[in-house]
């Protein structure tokens, strides 16, 4: 007689390496590491300041 296992086991590791795929191509499609987040900011930031510098004010003429 063969040796009896157990299909769960072989099923749930199929589903775990495929979950383990799909998370690399996200993580290759949209992560980014902490300090590119804060770099990203940090020019935002800067952007911002700079356009905000240059800005002309004007009184309301109505």
């Amino acid at each position: 007689m063969g040796n009896v296992i157990n299909l769960n086991r072989f099923r749930k590791r199929a589903e775990r390496e495929a979950t383990a795929k799909q998370a690399d191509v996200n993580r290759a499609k949209f992560g980014r590491t902490k300090a590119e987040r804060s770099a990203e900011e940090t020019r935002a930031d800067q952007a911002k300041t700079h356009l905000d510098q240059h800005q002309i004010d004007r009184e309301d003429q109505s």
